[in-house]
């Protein structure tokens, strides 16, 4: 078998058929059988074929449930898979917040503990990897399928395995649909949405392909001075050695590799061949950096790309609008002017600030920017002067280090309960679950007022009055757009007033929550009555 069948694993339960494969002696028939308590279920037959010597078989869909026995058979070998059960598969995939480990999160030893109730819940994550091809199976797998256990898998180690995000995501799934769920984690910390897509997402958005860039220097390699939860004195960023940071970080995972396509090739593309339910997504903070305004078509494409490989390589099993679901990016600093992360967030979107929507069919969306969490210590050290600083001794010199805010929030129950509502309305399609916030519908001005009245998708809740939460762009023969305040006047059940007091000119547009850090813990200034926040626009 493949790197990724084994003991304990789940596969895809009908309507779909769950593709198997793995490796022979060239020309040799491969049985394939599926047992179970009562004795033989099914048989299948596979051809080893070239050039790489491999088989591939589609079992018949299958009922959820278990366990079951999984054996090939060549000649006189075998090899049998045991306790195999048939539920749904989601790949969970992304840098650092998807990384971030159960026992990284807010609560950790209580969901460490739960963990024995879900014994239906398979976990699985490959090991950190790249290359320059495209390669046929996983290099490396940190944990092989397993049972969830607190101390050996689910709370093995800061951003190791296993995902937070994505065993909350999956055990929530278990309880809402009462099948085995199998989770497969693909993630590396610092990595951008490049390095995740294939030579024909960076064509089709004119990007390089050149994958000598990292080893001419620096310049792709944006996030060699990061270092998270780590011994600052460890990590440097420039203006010193470069070579030096790569070399002597304890955990080079959380600053993984810039170049493009080197992760498709060696994590996405082994796996093309598994028949999945849907995708978890959680990226973006290293677009902040590189490419950011690409975004709006690299992720897009991406999606794209992804669902048209994963279809073909499960011959048709993994359906083709495959469910994608994405976390909207959360905070970095508090009091940062910077508007990177707020573009990003509104490039997740394909800049139509919801989704689903054209562009992005079948998608879900967890909007996150009310999760903060200035006070987690999974921050970000770079070196620096000022409030916050620390002094290591490396050699014989101090080096002083700023502690930028934390990247990493702890709250994953309610980023995993929000992509649970958008898996459940989008993948599961209950029309009945509301998983967005408000989103306006219109916007009208009254001039003689001096107000501008935004209509709303849903009834709103009104959390915080910030005066500085809208902002107008108001037009003057000195300047084609300046970026006002618009302070709240009144909310009503639809409908925000805005007062237009500092701008006495033509209004050309309206935003909301546009900045790195727009609102304290869960305190954004709207929200649906079922909790979630209004997502940002432009």
């Amino acid at each position: 078998f493949a790197s990724y069948y084994g003991d304990h694993m789940v596969l895809q339960k009908k309507p779909s058929g769950a593709v198997v494969w793995g490796h022979g002696e060239l020309g040799a028939v491969v049985t394939v059988t599926l047992s179970g308590p009562s004795g033989l279920i099914m048989e299948k037959t596979a051809q080893v074929k070239g050039p790489s010597g491999t088989w591939t078989t589609v079992l018949d869909p299958m009922d959820q449930g278990g366990p079951y026995t999984l054996t090939a058979e060549q000649g006189l070998e075998n090899v049998t898979l045991r306790d195999i059960y048939f539920g749904d598969v989601w790949l969970c995939s992304g840098q650092s917040n998807m990384a971030m480990t159960v026992l990284q999160v807010a609560n950790a030893s209580q969901e460490l503990a739960a963990a024995a109730h879900y014994p239906y819940v398979r976990i699985f994550a490959a090991a950190p990897a790249r290359s320059d091809v495209e390669l046929e199976d996983l290099e490396q797998i940190d944990l092989p399928w397993s049972i969830p256990t607190a101390a050996e898998n689910l709370g093995h180690g800061n951003f190791t395995y296993f995902s937070a995000v994505c065993w909350l995501l999956g055990r929530s799934l278990y309880e809402a649909l009462g099948s085995p769920i199998g989770l497969v984690e693909v993630a590396w910390g610092g990595t951008p949405i490049e390095a995740w897509s294939s030579r024909r997402v960076l064509q089709a958005c004119g990007l390089p392909e050149d994958t000598r860039r990292e080893r001419q220097g620096p310049q792709f390699s944006l996030w060699h001075g990061t270092c998270f939860n780590l011994n600052p004195a460890l990590c440097f960023a420039p203006p010193l050695n470069l070579a030096l940071s790569s070399s002597t970080c304890p955990h080079q995972h959380l600053s993984g590799p810039q170049v493009p396509s080197v992760l498709w090739n060696a994590m996405i593309h082994p796996l093309l061949n598994m028949t999945l339910r849907g995708v978890a997504w959680y990226q973006g903070e290293a677009n902040t950096f590189l490419n950011t305004d690409q975004y709006n078509c690299t992720f897009p494409a991406l999606i794209t790309d992804w669902r048209r490989a994963f279809h073909t390589g499960s011959l048709g099993q993994t359906e083709p609008l495959l469910p994608f679901g994405f976390v909207q990016l959360s905070t970095y600093r508090r009091r940062s002017a910077d508007d990177s992360f707020a573009r990003l967030r509104w490039h997740q979107t394909a800049d139509l600030g919801v989704v689903p929507n054209a562009r992005m069919p079948n998608t879900f969306m967890a909007v996150a920017m009310d999760l903060g969490d200035e006070h987690s210590p999974y921050g970000r050290w770079v070196l620096g002067w000022g409030e916050g600083v620390g002094m290591e001794f490396l050699g014989t010199g101090p080096i002083f280090f700023l502690f930028l805010g934390s990247i990493h929030p702890r709250d994953k129950q309610n980023v995993a309960h929000r992509l649970l509502l958008g898996a459940k309305a989008v993948a599961y399609g209950d029309k009945e679950v509301v998983f967005q916030g408000p989103y306006p519908t219109r916007a009208v001005l009254e001039v003689t007022r001096g107000l501008l009245n935004v209509t709303y998708s849903q009834e709103l809740i009104c959390r915080q009055r910030d005066a500085q939460a809208f902002e107008v762009c108001c037009s003057s023969q000195a300047s084609p757009c300046q970026w006002l305040p618009a302070p709240v006047v009144a909310v009503g059940s639809h409908t925000v007033t805005l007062a237009l007091s500092g701008c006495r000119t033509l209004v050309l547009g309206l935003c909301y929550a546009w900045a790195e850090w727009p609102c304290e813990y869960q305190a954004c200034p709207l929200y649906n009555p079922q909790g979630l926040p209004a997502p940002p626009f432009l």
